[in-house]
């Protein structure tokens, strides 16, 4: 996989009309855990290709987490199939959609990175890059 830099997600800047209760954010997961499938891939009406993840994630005694994972538009890792160890960095989002006649919301992990566990460079350069870029969001 080709390393990119991480993008910047949605922030937003305080506006002169806004009060003391407006801030500014940032948007940033960082997940490592197994895929509980293989990936799916499909093609979006825009023509974008969309790979799907789901990640289980066991924190200690604590029940299993599955996370579902979305990566568009960028070129899948190679290699990841059911049972991978993966670390994921991306944003959170809540996409809504029709089903059945009614509407219904996803909540998932857009990924702008996923890279094997065990290629610890790699898993480091990520991180690091994550970690930049909270230490330059606007406070």
């Amino acid at each position: 996989m080709t390393p990119t830099n991480i993008a910047p997600t949605e922030q937003t800047a305080p506006t002169e009309d806004a009060g003391p209760e407006a801030t500014t954010g940032v948007n940033l997961v960082v997940v490592r855990g197994h895929l509980s499938s293989d990936p799916v891939q499909r093609e979006l009406p825009s023509g974008d290709l969309l790979h799907s993840y789901e990640l289980t994630v066991r924190s200690g005694d604590l029940p299993a987490d599955t996370v579902p994972v979305v990566l568009i538009g960028a070129v899948p890792p190679k290699n990841l199939c059911r049972g991978s160890e993966v670390l994921v960095v991306g944003r959170v989002r809540r996409r809504f959609f029709r089903a059945g006649g009614s509407t219904a919301s996803r909540t998932e992990v857009v990924a702008e990175r996923i890279v094997a566990a065990r290629r610890t460079s790699a898993v480091a350069g990520v991180l690091h890059q994550a970690s930049e870029r909270l230490k330059s969001s606007p406070s």
